[in-house]
């Protein structure tokens, strides 16, 4: 869960930033925004099934916790 890892960042007022800094940290927000919301689907998906395999192999079993799953590719 990248959100309750975080450390807290630094408060910055938008008013006080030239555009191409309002543009970038915006562009920052929404990216996060889009893989913390990847991040619910798959977990919510996870616990609504009961095994999940990939390629022939068990990746999730509802009896055992999860340790880790990695994705090379974003969604």
């Amino acid at each position: 869960m990248k959100l309750l890892n975080k450390k807290k960042s630094k408060k910055r007022d938008l008013l006080e930033l030239s555009d191409p800094e309002k543009i970038q940290m915006i562009k920052k927000a929404k990216q996060e925004l889009r893989e913390t919301i990847t991040e619910a689907k798959l977990w919510h998906a996870l616990l609504e099934a009961g095994n999940v395999a990939v390629n022939g192999n068990l990746v999730y079993n509802e009896k055992q916790q999860l340790n880790g799953l990695f994705l090379e590719n974003s969604l």
